[in-house]
């Protein structure tokens, strides 16, 4: 089975065992949450597509754990003018396994 769902403003192509990272959810490491916000599905050859989501159709997935992603360095930086402005960034966000 292979389904794209939208969660947190991005779209996730996803099939059952899959491990993916989304945007952080307000779920604890072992619930189960369900994506009913599904764009498409493809079951045993049979493909059905949502205008803009199929009725009916969810997808479930058990949160595995929550954690920060790798910083990341934002740096700026104006040319003759001795600016220079160094941040780094951390973002949050749940992997979830796909049932």
């Amino acid at each position: 089975m292979l389904s794209v769902i939208k969660t947190g403003g991005k779209q996730y192509v996803v099939s059952s065992g899959d491990k993916i990272k989304i945007e952080k959810l307000e779920a604890e490491p072992g619930q189960e949450v369900v994506f009913d916000k599904v764009l498409f599905q493809e079951k045993d050859g049979q493909v059905e597509i949502g205008r803009p989501y199929i009725s009916g159709a969810s997808v479930k997935a058990k949160v595995a754990r929550q954690a920060r992603d790798k910083k990341i360095i934002v740096f700026r930086y104006h040319s003759k003018t001795r600016y220079r402005k160094t941040k780094g960034h951390r973002q949050h966000f749940t992997e979830v396994v796909i049932a």
